[in-house]
Protein backbone atom coordinates (compact mmCIF):
# COMPACT_ATOMS: atom_id res chain seq x y z
CA UNK A 1 0.00 0.00 0.00
CA UNK A 2 1.47 3.29 -1.05
CA UNK A 3 1.58 5.78 1.78
CA UNK A 4 -1.00 8.32 0.72
CA UNK A 5 -3.09 5.78 0.30
CA UNK A 6 -2.10 4.71 3.70
CA UNK A 7 -2.85 8.41 4.94
CA UNK A 8 -6.56 8.37 3.53
CA UNK A 9 -7.73 5.21 5.55
CA UNK A 10 -6.01 6.34 8.42
CA UNK A 11 -7.56 9.45 8.22
CA UNK A 12 -10.92 7.87 7.69
CA UNK A 13 -11.35 8.96 3.77
CA UNK A 14 -12.39 6.67 1.33
CA UNK A 15 -9.44 5.83 -1.26
CA UNK A 16 -9.86 7.13 -4.90
CA UNK A 17 -10.39 4.39 -7.23
CA UNK A 18 -7.30 3.73 -9.86
CA UNK A 19 -8.44 5.43 -13.10
CA UNK A 20 -6.99 1.81 -15.03
CA UNK A 21 -8.67 -0.38 -12.45
CA UNK A 22 -12.19 1.45 -13.12
CA UNK A 23 -11.33 1.00 -16.77
CA UNK A 24 -11.03 -2.44 -16.68
CA UNK A 25 -14.57 -2.41 -14.26
CA UNK A 26 -16.10 -0.46 -16.77
CA UNK A 27 -15.01 -2.52 -19.55
CA UNK A 28 -17.08 -5.91 -18.67
CA UNK A 29 -20.71 -5.17 -17.30
CA UNK A 30 -21.60 -8.21 -17.54
CA UNK A 31 -19.17 -10.32 -15.92
CA UNK A 32 -17.88 -7.20 -13.32
CA UNK A 33 -19.59 -5.75 -10.56
CA UNK A 34 -17.34 -3.22 -9.25
CA UNK A 35 -13.97 -2.25 -8.08
CA UNK A 36 -13.37 -2.60 -3.58
CA UNK A 37 -11.32 -2.00 -1.54
CA UNK A 38 -10.66 -3.31 2.13
CA UNK A 39 -7.56 -2.38 4.06
CA UNK A 40 -6.60 -6.28 4.72
CA UNK A 41 -5.82 -7.06 0.56
CA UNK A 42 -5.96 -3.35 -0.79
CA UNK A 43 -8.11 -2.78 -4.06
CA UNK A 44 -9.66 -5.96 -6.05
CA UNK A 45 -12.11 -6.56 -8.53
CA UNK A 46 -15.52 -8.14 -7.59
CA UNK A 47 -16.81 -10.20 -10.29
CA UNK A 48 -21.05 -10.70 -10.57
CA UNK A 49 -21.02 -13.96 -8.69
CA UNK A 50 -18.52 -12.63 -5.73
CA UNK A 51 -15.57 -13.90 -6.40
CA UNK A 52 -12.48 -10.94 -5.83
CA UNK A 53 -9.86 -11.02 -7.43
CA UNK A 54 -6.40 -8.68 -6.50
CA UNK A 55 -5.74 -5.81 -8.44
CA UNK A 56 -2.16 -5.89 -7.27
CA UNK A 57 -0.24 -8.58 -6.12
CA UNK A 58 2.43 -6.74 -3.87
CA UNK A 59 5.76 -7.46 -6.33
CA UNK A 60 7.55 -3.99 -6.85
CA UNK A 61 10.02 -3.14 -9.31
CA UNK A 62 8.89 -6.31 -11.57
CA UNK A 63 11.11 -6.34 -14.61
CA UNK A 64 8.75 -6.07 -17.76
CA UNK A 65 9.69 -9.83 -18.48
CA UNK A 66 8.35 -10.54 -15.14
CA UNK A 67 5.60 -8.63 -15.52
CA UNK A 68 4.70 -10.88 -18.71
CA UNK A 69 5.70 -14.45 -16.89
CA UNK A 70 3.95 -13.31 -13.83
CA UNK A 71 1.55 -10.58 -13.78
CA UNK A 72 -1.15 -9.22 -11.43
CA UNK A 73 -4.20 -6.81 -12.89
CA UNK A 74 -2.62 -4.09 -12.45
CA UNK A 75 0.56 -4.62 -14.55
CA UNK A 76 -2.28 -5.21 -17.17
CA UNK A 77 -3.43 -2.36 -17.27
CA UNK A 78 -0.06 -0.38 -16.78
CA UNK A 79 0.75 0.28 -20.27
CA UNK A 80 -1.54 2.88 -22.17
CA UNK A 81 -2.41 1.91 -25.59
CA UNK A 82 -1.81 4.89 -28.33
CA UNK A 83 -5.05 5.98 -29.88
CA UNK A 84 -5.16 6.84 -33.34
CA UNK A 85 -2.65 6.37 -36.08
CA UNK A 86 1.19 5.71 -34.88
CA UNK A 87 2.82 9.13 -35.47
CA UNK A 88 6.20 8.22 -32.87
CA UNK A 89 8.52 5.58 -32.58
CA UNK A 90 7.44 2.92 -29.99
CA UNK A 91 9.37 2.57 -27.06
CA UNK A 92 11.47 -0.57 -25.95
CA UNK A 93 8.69 -2.92 -24.33
CA UNK A 94 6.19 -0.50 -25.02
CA UNK A 95 3.81 -3.70 -25.89
CA UNK A 96 -0.39 -2.25 -24.29
CA UNK A 97 -2.12 -5.37 -23.69
CA UNK A 98 0.86 -7.95 -24.37
CA UNK A 99 0.96 -8.37 -20.30
CA UNK A 100 -2.56 -10.47 -19.73
CA UNK A 101 -3.24 -11.89 -16.03
CA UNK A 102 -3.86 -15.11 -17.38
CA UNK A 103 -6.99 -15.91 -14.26
CA UNK A 104 -8.75 -13.15 -15.31
CA UNK A 105 -9.68 -14.40 -18.97
CA UNK A 106 -9.93 -17.88 -17.73
CA UNK A 107 -12.64 -17.09 -15.11
CA UNK A 108 -14.33 -14.67 -18.26
CA UNK A 109 -14.09 -17.09 -21.13
CA UNK A 110 -13.66 -20.54 -20.17
CA UNK A 111 -10.75 -22.39 -18.53
CA UNK A 112 -9.49 -24.98 -20.78
CA UNK A 113 -10.75 -25.97 -24.58
CA UNK A 114 -13.63 -27.46 -23.91
CA UNK A 115 -15.37 -24.79 -21.76
CA UNK A 116 -14.13 -22.24 -24.48
CA UNK A 117 -15.76 -24.53 -26.78
CA UNK A 118 -19.16 -24.38 -25.90
CA UNK A 119 -19.63 -20.46 -26.04
CA UNK A 120 -18.35 -20.44 -29.73
CA UNK A 121 -20.66 -18.57 -32.58
CA UNK A 122 -20.26 -18.68 -36.00
CA UNK A 123 -19.42 -15.54 -38.19
CA UNK A 124 -19.12 -14.67 -41.98
CA UNK A 125 -15.99 -13.32 -42.16
CA UNK A 126 -16.17 -10.90 -45.29
CA UNK A 127 -18.44 -13.24 -47.59
CA UNK A 128 -18.21 -11.09 -50.51
CA UNK A 129 -14.60 -10.47 -50.62
CA UNK A 130 -13.03 -14.09 -50.20
CA UNK A 131 -13.63 -14.66 -46.64
CA UNK A 132 -14.60 -17.45 -44.35
CA UNK A 133 -16.79 -18.97 -41.97
CA UNK A 134 -15.21 -18.54 -38.27
CA UNK A 135 -15.89 -19.29 -35.39
CA UNK A 136 -15.80 -16.92 -32.02
CA UNK A 137 -16.33 -16.30 -28.61
CA UNK A 138 -19.90 -15.18 -27.64
CA UNK A 139 -19.09 -14.04 -24.29
CA UNK A 140 -19.29 -10.28 -24.39
CA UNK A 141 -20.83 -10.18 -27.68
CA UNK A 142 -17.32 -10.84 -29.47
CA UNK A 143 -18.34 -12.91 -32.50
CA UNK A 144 -21.13 -9.94 -33.06
CA UNK A 145 -17.99 -7.33 -32.58
CA UNK A 146 -15.95 -9.71 -35.79
CA UNK A 147 -19.55 -9.13 -37.55
CA UNK A 148 -19.82 -5.55 -37.75
CA UNK A 149 -16.09 -5.37 -38.35
CA UNK A 150 -16.91 -7.34 -41.21
CA UNK A 151 -19.38 -5.17 -42.71
CA UNK A 152 -17.46 -2.23 -42.14
CA UNK A 153 -14.29 -3.72 -44.22
CA UNK A 154 -16.69 -4.92 -46.59
CA UNK A 155 -17.40 -1.16 -47.23
CA UNK A 156 -13.65 -0.48 -48.04
CA UNK A 157 -12.01 -0.53 -51.80
CA UNK A 158 -11.32 -4.11 -52.80
CA UNK A 159 -7.49 -4.43 -52.52
CA UNK A 160 -8.02 -3.98 -48.56
CA UNK A 161 -10.96 -5.97 -48.56
CA UNK A 162 -9.02 -8.95 -50.08
CA UNK A 163 -6.43 -7.91 -48.02
CA UNK A 164 -8.49 -8.27 -44.73
CA UNK A 165 -10.22 -11.57 -46.20
CA UNK A 166 -7.00 -13.98 -45.75
CA UNK A 167 -7.37 -14.50 -41.82
CA UNK A 168 -6.12 -16.95 -38.99
CA UNK A 169 -7.77 -18.46 -36.05
CA UNK A 170 -9.92 -17.35 -33.58
CA UNK A 171 -10.02 -20.18 -31.66
CA UNK A 172 -7.02 -22.01 -31.08
CA UNK A 173 -5.83 -23.19 -27.50
CA UNK A 174 -2.36 -23.28 -27.60
CA UNK A 175 0.69 -21.64 -25.80
CA UNK A 176 2.27 -18.33 -27.24
CA UNK A 177 5.44 -19.47 -29.56
CA UNK A 178 8.39 -19.60 -27.05
CA UNK A 179 6.32 -19.33 -23.96
CA UNK A 180 4.35 -21.23 -21.32
CA UNK A 181 1.73 -18.63 -21.41
CA UNK A 182 -1.24 -18.96 -23.40
CA UNK A 183 -2.17 -17.19 -26.46
CA UNK A 184 -5.61 -14.79 -26.29
CA UNK A 185 -6.26 -17.06 -29.23
CA UNK A 186 -7.37 -20.15 -26.79
CA UNK A 187 -10.18 -17.98 -25.73
CA UNK A 188 -11.43 -17.25 -29.14
CA UNK A 189 -10.63 -13.31 -28.65
CA UNK A 190 -8.05 -12.56 -31.01
CA UNK A 191 -8.29 -12.92 -34.85
CA UNK A 192 -4.59 -12.61 -37.44
CA UNK A 193 -5.68 -10.78 -40.20
CA UNK A 194 -4.01 -10.03 -43.87
CA UNK A 195 -1.44 -13.21 -42.45
CA UNK A 196 0.33 -13.00 -46.37
CA UNK A 197 1.12 -9.64 -45.06
CA UNK A 198 2.37 -8.99 -41.61
CA UNK A 199 4.99 -8.48 -40.08
CA UNK A 200 6.68 -10.36 -36.79
CA UNK A 201 9.14 -9.32 -34.49
CA UNK A 202 11.11 -12.43 -33.87
CA UNK A 203 11.59 -12.09 -37.81
CA UNK A 204 13.01 -9.04 -37.21
CA UNK A 205 17.00 -8.45 -36.91
CA UNK A 206 18.00 -5.95 -33.87
CA UNK A 207 19.92 -2.79 -35.12
CA UNK A 208 23.12 -1.43 -33.89
CA UNK A 209 21.70 -0.43 -30.36
CA UNK A 210 19.56 -3.38 -29.42
CA UNK A 211 16.86 -2.07 -30.63
CA UNK A 212 14.07 -4.01 -32.69
CA UNK A 213 13.28 -2.21 -35.83
CA UNK A 214 9.63 -1.35 -36.20
CA UNK A 215 7.56 -2.69 -39.67
CA UNK A 216 4.15 -2.74 -40.89
CA UNK A 217 2.45 -3.55 -44.22
CA UNK A 218 -1.22 -3.51 -42.58
CA UNK A 219 -2.89 -0.21 -43.58
CA UNK A 220 -4.12 1.44 -40.28
CA UNK A 221 -7.51 1.66 -42.33
CA UNK A 222 -7.78 -1.65 -41.45
CA UNK A 223 -6.96 -1.51 -37.83
CA UNK A 224 -9.19 1.32 -37.04
CA UNK A 225 -12.02 -0.53 -37.64
CA UNK A 226 -11.42 -2.95 -35.38
CA UNK A 227 -10.42 -0.67 -32.66
CA UNK A 228 -13.88 0.98 -33.29
CA UNK A 229 -14.78 -2.32 -31.93
CA UNK A 230 -13.04 -2.65 -28.41
CA UNK A 231 -10.14 -4.93 -30.53
CA UNK A 232 -6.57 -3.52 -29.78
CA UNK A 233 -3.66 -4.33 -32.42
CA UNK A 234 -0.45 -6.20 -32.45
CA UNK A 235 0.95 -3.33 -34.71
CA UNK A 236 1.33 -1.09 -32.04
CA UNK A 237 3.22 -3.23 -29.94
CA UNK A 238 7.26 -2.29 -30.02
CA UNK A 239 7.67 -6.53 -30.01
CA UNK A 240 5.09 -6.00 -32.95
CA UNK A 241 2.74 -9.01 -34.47
CA UNK A 242 0.97 -6.92 -37.57
CA UNK A 243 -1.67 -9.24 -38.09
CA UNK A 244 -2.92 -9.79 -34.54
CA UNK A 245 -6.08 -7.98 -33.24
CA UNK A 246 -7.17 -9.09 -29.41
CA UNK A 247 -10.90 -8.01 -27.81
CA UNK A 248 -9.63 -5.39 -24.86
CA UNK A 249 -11.95 -2.61 -24.62
CA UNK A 250 -10.58 -1.91 -21.36
CA UNK A 251 -7.35 -0.79 -23.42
CA UNK A 252 -9.02 1.50 -25.85
CA UNK A 253 -10.62 3.65 -22.91
CA UNK A 254 -9.73 7.21 -23.33
CA UNK A 255 -9.03 7.54 -19.51
CA UNK A 256 -6.76 4.54 -20.08
CA UNK A 257 -5.28 5.56 -23.15
CA UNK A 258 -3.03 7.86 -24.93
Amino acid sequence: MIPTLLAMVLMGAPPVTPVSLQCLVNAYPDHLEKADFTEESGWAVVWKDGTRMDWDDGETDKTYEEMLERPDLEDMMSIPYPLGELGRPLAPNEDPGRIRYEPFFRKMYGDNARAVGKKLARVEWLPDSGGKRLKAMSVNGVDKHLLAISTELEKLPRKLRKLASATSGPFNWRVIHGTKRLSVHSFAIALDVAVKQSDYWRWAKKDKSGKIPYRNRIPYTIAEVFERHGFIWGGKWYHYDTMHFEYRPELLDKRCAN
